[in-house]
């Protein structure tokens, strides 16, 4: 579990008093809904776990008058788990609402600052991280003291009536992952429940660890993980961990619950001290992720992990499901009628949680794929495991401990003083001076395929801005290649001495910084619009065919494109090996070839645009053909000593298209045929895709190309730091970093990225007349005078 540390205020109303205001209930639209405010509200809550009855004490303490019953079917001490763990958001928040729980909390809790990582009979410690944790059972007993004082009424071993949206004015269901009330309304709420791959299992053991422990075992079974964190002076709690096919391979789904205790203990021996594991009706079983389209209907609201769930890795559900109660009592508190309340409420933790779930599901992942990550340097290991959500990043983890961040620099080879982003990277004959890649962009902006002034200045200006490699937009093969009458090309000599114009530029006034070329054919998305004009539409007038591996339109009002056929795949390989040539001749010191986002060659590659029965479709090996061939017949005319990259669409986002399994084979494909780097993207394949978009969405396809095949990888999207390049980088989840929207925001990102690190070396230059500029500008001073005394 990660404790992060928030610079804004998170949705756990940490900064929100929660005092009783007098007057400021809300007025009621359940069956009691009149304009009365001194009726009470009755409010039922169905679930008597840590938020339900958070909630109940909360909503008590603000309004004394009203009835509040807690359902619960099992006993009082009745808990999944042992221990909880808060972060000092959530307590604050608390503290806000409540003095007396914190207080009781805090006497309660154990506090520790180190995560230990063991791996491979190595240790590395990382502190700084400041935990708070208690046992799950005495939390209960916390707030069941409080409650009572307050006067909720506390029925277990009871089920909730089911008339109770009928019977009180509202209903919270904190019925936990398994929520019946969820599923009763599963046609408003529209639950997506994922499974994911892992088993684990939730024990204890009687003695406490002196720090967030994780342990990885390398058994003849395959790789098993050990999660631990003490939660009393005498206890911790101890899941372990694996994916669902080295369980079956050990044998666990053969045995009952005291063999699985047995057997881990033994396996976790050293970390466990010897000590035996204690179980509390424990089992195996898988994580699910639980999301939902609405939390509330009509005076019914979802809470906790009845209305979401994330991964146990990064942090506690009781900790989002407290600062859901708190969220939830505050929209009473504040808005006017109860379904104004609700939307707040929902309003206002959605995000969080959105958030939360996309940190947690990296997390998540990362454990999955932990196999992959075995084999490097302790170290750089030990980081990659700290940073996995990215929530934790280089620059966090060097404020918590500068010690154990320089080390893992120095074993990465940075040399002092300089930041992971700063190191060089050789690709063939090119040494890059740093990490920074601007992104291909297309900018629409050319003249029958002829790159202009607004070319010179816009690649100019960032190859003055540091980047160490600048990449051109798509450069069409062809006029009938173009996605859009705006699109540059390389089919005409001319285009070739405009570009040569500007490689020139970048040469004389930025040396040290490369520029590549992204050479493409739009299929079946061109003869499009500007983007500004509207994007993927069809032009109004003055259209040309188009072509694609087979005729499906890309959109229902777009063009359909005519299949490709044997000879018209040869023109088309020539059309790519002459832009080639020209593209040399240009001057440009590196060529990506464009195998994503719905082109072309990309849809040669995708099963769903694909449907071709001759040799170019069916079987993956039969999709990657054409592709294959036009990169050697690329290969094979472009310079020796100058690097050829391909881009690909990793994943197409909808069902029965290219997942993350097929991308490291196709990859490993272009690997195989001397790609000297993979330009990892996704999508934009099919219009009805469903990206999971979020910071660095991306990364993990590249992370796990790079582990898979060993080829040097491009990372892409929503990468919009420098703290997340270094991060990056120094965890070994990518070997280069491209950023697009940064780099329209701000063409010198990379000069300023150095500024405000204090980084002065030879990863980055300062064009000379600029070099007045490289400290940041003052601001006006925002100190204030220190009190001297006190009266």
């Amino acid at each position: 579990m990660e404790r992060t540390v928030s610079a804004s205020p998170s949705g756990a109303r940490g900064c929100v008093d929660l005092r009783l205001r007098r007057g400021a209930r809300p007025a009621t639209t359940g069956p009691h809904s009149h304009n009365d405010t001194s009726h009470p509200l009755r409010v039922a809550i169905i679930g008597g776990g840590p938020g339900g009855l958070y909630a109940a004490a909360l909503l008590k303490r603000l309004d004394p008058t009203r009835d509040i019953t807690v359902w619960e079917r099992n006993a009082p001490d009745d808990t999944f788990g042992f221990g909880v763990v808060l972060s000092d958001e959530t307590l604050g928040g608390i503290e806000h609402a409540d003095p007396q729980v914190y207080e009781a909390l805090q006497r309660d809790f154990v506090r520790w600052d180190d995560i230990d990582i063991v791996h491979r009979s190595t240790r590395h410690t990382s502190g700084g991280h400041g935990f708070a944790a208690l046992g799950r059972k005495r939390l209960l007993e916390i707030l069941h003291t409080r409650c009572r004082e307050l006067g909720v009424a506390l029925r277990f071993h009871t089920e909730a009536p089911k008339d109770l949206p009928q019977t009180h004015d509202l209903v919270i269901a904190a019925d936990g992952i398994h929520s019946t009330t969820r599923e009763t309304h599963a046609d408003v709420f529209h639950p997506q429940v994922t499974t994911h791959r892992c088993r684990y299992i939730w024990l204890a053991t009687d003695f406490p660890f002196d720090s967030f422990r994780f342990e990885i075992a390398e058994t003849e079974h395959g790789v098993m993980q050990l999660h631990g964190y003490p939660y009393a002076p005498g206890a911790s709690t101890v899941i372990i961990e694996m994916r669902e096919e080295v369980w079956h391979e050990a044998g666990f789904d053969e045995l009952d619950e005291a063999e699985s205790i047995e057997r881990c203990g033994k396996i976790f021996a050293e970390a466990l001290r010897g000590r035996p594991l204690r179980s509390n009706n424990s089992a195996w079983t898988t994580f699910r992720t639980v999301v939902n389209d609405r939390w509330s209907h009509g005076n019914v609201v979802l809470l906790g992990d009845a209305a979401h769930t994330a991964h146990f890795s990064i942090g506690s559900g009781t900790k989002l499901a407290v600062e859901d109660a708190l969220a939830l009592a505050a929209g009473l508190e504040e808005r006017d009628s109860l379904e104004e309340a609700l939307a707040a409420y929902e309003a206002e933790r959605r995000p969080v949680v959105a958030s939360t779930q996309r940190a947690a599901r990296a997390s998540l992942e990362w454990f999955e794929n932990l196999g992959l990550y075995l084999d490097q340097p302790p170290r750089q290991f030990a980081f990659n495991l700290l940073t996995r959500s990215r929530r934790v990043t280089h620059d966090n983890l060097r404020l918590r401990d500068a010690r154990f961040t320089e080390a893992v620099e120095r074993e990465f080879g940075c040399p002092p003083g300089t930041p992971p982003m700063f190191t060089p990277f050789r690709l063939r004959g090119l040494t890059l001076r740093n990490r920074v890649v601007v992104s291909p962009m297309d900018m629409y902006s050319a003249v029958d395929g002829v790159p202009g002034d607004f070319h010179l200045v816009h690649l100019g200006a960032r190859a003055l801005g540091g980047a160490g490699l600048v990449m051109t937009e798509m450069v069409c093969v062809s006029e009938e290649g173009r996605i859009t009458p705006g699109c540059a090309g390389l089919y005409t000599g001319r285009q070739a001495e405009a570009w040569r114009r500007i490689t020139d530029f970048v040469h004389a006034q930025a040396p040290g910084t490369a520029i590549g070329v992204q050479l493409g054919h739009s299929g079946r998305k061109g003869s499009t619009k500007l983007m500004w004009e509207g994007m993927d539409e069809p032009l109004q007038e003055g259209n040309w065919p188009l072509v694609a591996a087979s005729a499906l339109p890309y959109k229902p009002y777009s063009q359909t494109p005519r299949a490709l056929s044997r000879a018209q795949l040869t023109d088309i390989r020539e059309q790519f090996t002459a832009a080639a040539c020209r593209a040399a001749r240009a001057g440009f010191d590196l060529l990506e070839l464009h195998c994503a986002h719905g082109y072309l060659l990309s849809g040669f590659l995708s099963p769903l645009t694909n449907l071709r029965t001759d040799a170019y479709g069916g079987s993956p090996e039969k999709r990657l053909r054409f592709p294959l061939e036009v990169f050697d017949a690329v290969r094979n005319v472009w310079p020796g000593e100058r690097p050829l990259t391909v881009r690909i669409s990793a994943t197409d986002w909808a069902e029965g298209g290219t997942t993350a399994e097929d991308a490291v084979e196709i990859a490993r494909a272009f690997a195989a045929h001397g790609a000297d780097a993979i330009d990892v993207s996704t999508g934009q394949v099919v219009a009805d895709e469903r990206p999971e978009f979020g910071r660095s969405y991306q990364t993990p396809f590249a992370d796990r190309i790079r582990r898979a095949t060993g080829v040097p990888v491009i990372a892409v999207g929503a990468i919009s730091s420098w703290d997340d390049v270094n991060s990056l980088i120094l965890a070994g989840r990518t070997d280069l970093c491209a950023l697009a929207r940064p780099h329209l925001y701000d063409p010198h990102w990379t000069l300023h990225a150095a500024a405000e690190q204090g980084y002065t070396g030879l990863g980055v230059a300062w064009p000379a007349p600029y070099r007045a500029g490289s400290r940041r500008p003052q601001t006006g001073r925002t100190d204030a005078p220190k009190p001297r005394l006190s009266l």
